[in-house]
């Protein structure tokens, strides 16, 4: 039996998916997803939506990455002290929309508006974009340094947006703007593209002792560094936790310190352009995992 108020959000997952994107559901009034492996059990097929949708009152999730989507996201301010840095500031901004108005003067170019355009739950504003083929985008936040500027995130390759016909704190998504999906103007993408690494230094390894205990723990160790600085462009973060939660078993079993594996497995990550925050947060979440399993190894 279909559940109730379900036909809002139903419609919204079958209209986004008539657009192509690739949806799939989050926990009912929130913003996380209700399944795993989110991004690749995304999809356009309206049968497979249908049947989910009628089975619980889920929000709608817009893979951004398969549906080939750059969405920004124009936040505004949630609580008084969140204001903006002085660099902003001095601009008169106060919220993410005067963020984008302030970039788009000072690169001579008009407010990219006449796009597809939802209306968050707390007034700001999703803009959506077509993705550039020529090569994929990232997410960004507005606090970083790749980001565009102060309450503007924007969500690519790897990230999500929470669709119209969605609520959140009882306010809902809602189209604002029913126009098709424009180009991600060029100069926008030229911003958001990431700056190359710089020349990369081998992670030195710091181990000392002889013997085959002592090589068996060089070798692990540099070959999980290794697994990090070789991972794909979009593989990066899935081999850290793995080099993580493999070193965490030698950590657990007391034959590596969890300090000196932190402090390899972070530097290889940052090589491969990481974030610091994230990579450390992964790295310990693989440490954890790690620990379940003590391994300790023969002199």
């Amino acid at each position: 039996m279909p559940y109730p108020d379900g036909p809002a959000q139903l419609a919204s997952a079958l209209d986004a998916a008539s657009r192509d994107w690739r949806v799939f559901p989050l926990i009912p009034g929130d913003k996380r997803p209700a399944v795993r492996d989110w991004e690749q059990r995304a999809t356009a097929d309206h049968v497979r939506i249908t049947r989910c949708w009628t089975h619980a009152a889920y929000n709608v999730g817009i893979a951004t990455g398969p549906s080939g989507l750059v969405v920004i996201d124009l936040d505004r301010p949630k609580h008084p002290t969140d204001t903006p840095p002085a660099e902003w500031a001095k601009h008169g901004v106060t919220e993410g929309a005067d963020v984008l108005a302030v970039l788009c003067e000072r690169h001579g170019q008009p407010l990219p508006t006449d796009t597809y355009t939802v209306g968050t739950w707390s007034g700001g504003t999703h803009l959506y974009f077509a993705a550039p083929e020529s090569e994929p985008l990232r997410n960004t936040a507005g606090d970083s340094t790749r980001g565009l500027g102060w309450k503007v995130d924007t969500r690519a390759v790897g990230g999500l947006v929470v669709g119209a016909g969605s609520t959140f704190n009882n306010r809902p998504y809602a189209v604002t703007h029913n126009a098709p999906v424009a180009p991600l103007p060029g100069w926008l993408a030229e911003l958001l593209r990431p700056t190359p690494l710089p020349p990369q230094k081998p992670v030195t390894v710091a181990l000392t002792g002889h013997g085959r205990r002592a090589a068996f723990l060089r070798s692990a160790v540099n070959g999980e560094v290794e697994r990090v600085t070789g991972s794909g462009e979009h593989q990066h973060n899935d081999a850290l936790f793995i080099a993580a939660a493999a070193l965490g078993q030698l950590v657990a079993g007391g034959e590596l310190s969890e300090a000196d594996v932190t402090g390899w497995l972070l530097t290889a990550a940052l090589q491969v352009g990481q974030g610091e925050r994230e990579a450390r947060r992964t790295i310990a979440s693989g440490l954890r995992a790690g620990a379940r399993r003590p391994r300790t190894v023969a002199a």
